[in-house]
């Protein structure tokens, strides 16, 4: 049986409402804008937590446009800019699947299609309303035969196109959890990577910060090797907020407290830390995820890098207090996250790596004894990996191997280097 992957648009597939988008375009000289663009807004908002009908949101919102085609031209080349991050990196998903992943929306096909057909969604897979114009090309109205113009229209759809497959939708409105309410889905995931409504989530089947996550948790292919939506960085102490912009930017599960909590040690991935914050040698060696330390300071004697190094956590500081360190310390520790550099790290052996592309890497951080490296590429050699590249630095007791290689190989590879003599940490990115 098939599977089949029914997308939102607006405030899924693009980061933005586009009618909203819309309104600000078409009205942008008008003398009351603001006031206009509070109404439209609120008619999505509200029929978005299905406190009123879509036809009635719609009708009202495209009453209040006064937009044109030029206006639409406009929009599409702004929509083009704010596909959400996530649906934009993994568009080889949609090649693959372009029979079977579908665009259904409340939107319409006039800015919707210019906008997903880069992305290998076919045009007769996308199902959305269609606008009227007058002589002129402005915007009249929508046809109101088309079954999504309507409240329950994502419902009536399904229904008249009969799929026969199992049927997952991803989407962040009221419209959305309709599907799994009628009982033809398999299951909703709630989309929150722009946009959170309670009265979506708490009906959702799965909660996805991203597309990554939906990829991940259905074991689909996808462009990254793990969401870092589910990389908990836990921020602890007077952290300036550009830092905590990063780390959030990037994606990762950014909490800020004032303590190292117990509660959090056993899944933090990250730490940043403020200076003058200490983190206890037995809470340390508990913290098993823990993959990178960014301290804003000079983190001697507020944590034992020995054990950090032990444990295979890699650890940049701030010896000299600098001000751009703010900045600096924790896009350090995303690269390392993101690409495996541990480039001015106080521990570890210092490794600028090339941008991973079309491979994977495989990251083994282990104790520096001899024999380690020919047991890794005896693993290679066993399992016929075609090497791409390879990497290894040494510093003190701690050994770094990285290697990249194509795509294709067996899973048991990853098991069988795991379980090496003297592994300390073991990682496989891709993306």
């Amino acid at each position: 049986m098939k599977n089949y992957y029914i997308i939102d648009f607006d405030s899924t597939f693009t980061q933005v409402e586009a009618l909203d988008e819309l309104a600000r375009i078409s009205l942008e000289n008008h003398p009351d804008r603001e006031q206009i663009y509070q109404q439209i807004e609120d008619y999505t908002n509200l029929a978005m937590e299905g406190k009123i009908s879509f036809r009635e949101s719609l009708a009202g919102r495209v009453q209040l446009l006064n937009a044109n085609r030029s206006h639409l031209d406009k929009l599409v080349s702004q929509l083009k800019k704010k596909v959400s991050r996530s649906f934009g990196r993994n568009k080889e998903f949609f090649r693959k699947n372009e029979d079977t992943a579908w665009i259904v929306s409340g939107g319409f096909k006039e800015f919707i299609t210019p906008v997903v057909t880069p992305y290998h969604i076919k045009k007769e897979n996308i199902y959305a309303n269609t606008f009227k114009f007058d002589k002129e090309g402005n915007i009249v109205g929508y046809d109101e035969n088309n079954p999504l113009s309507d409240e329950g229209g994502k419902v009536k759809l399904l229904k008249a196109l009969q799929i026969d497959g199992r049927i997952f939708g991803i989407g962040d409105g009221y419209s959305d959890f309709q599907l799994k309410e009628s009982g033809l889905i398999e299951k909703f995931f709630a989309f929150t990577e722009n946009i959170s409504r309670q009265s979506v989530t708490e009906k959702a089947d799965h909660i996805t910060p991203s597309f990554d996550e939906f990829l991940y948790v259905n074991d689909l292919p996808r462009a990254i090797s793990y969401p870092k939506n589910r990389i908990l960085c836990l921020i602890i102490g007077d952290v300036p907020e550009i830092a905590v912009h990063i780390l959030k930017r990037d994606g990762f599960s950014v909490r800020t407290k004032d303590t190292f909590e117990e509660k959090y040690t056993k899944d933090v991935g990250m730490l940043l830390l403020a200076n003058n914050i200490r983190i206890d040698d037995e809470q340390l060696a508990r913290a098993d995820k823990l993959k990178t330390i960014g301290y804003l300071g000079d983190s001697k004697g507020h944590l034992s890098r020995l054990l950090c190094t032990e444990k295979g956590i890699v650890v940049f500081d701030d010896k000299k207090i600098k001000k751009r360190n703010a900045e600096f310390i924790p896009r350090r520790m995303a690269d390392f996250i993101n690409n495996g550099d541990t480039a001015m790290s106080r521990n570890f052996p210092n490794l600028i790596l090339p941008r991973l592309s079309q491979a994977h890497r495989l990251l083994h951080i282990h104790q520096n004894v001899p024999g380690i490296m020919a047991q890794i590429n005896n693993v290679y050699a066993e399992n016929q990996i075609n090497i791409i590249s390879q990497f290894l630095m040494t510093k003190g007791d701690i050994g770094y191997a990285v290697t990249d290689i194509h795509a294709a190989y067996d899973k048991n590879l990853l098991k069988q280097l795991k379980q090496i003599d003297n592994t300390i940490k073991f990682r496989i990115l891709y993306k």
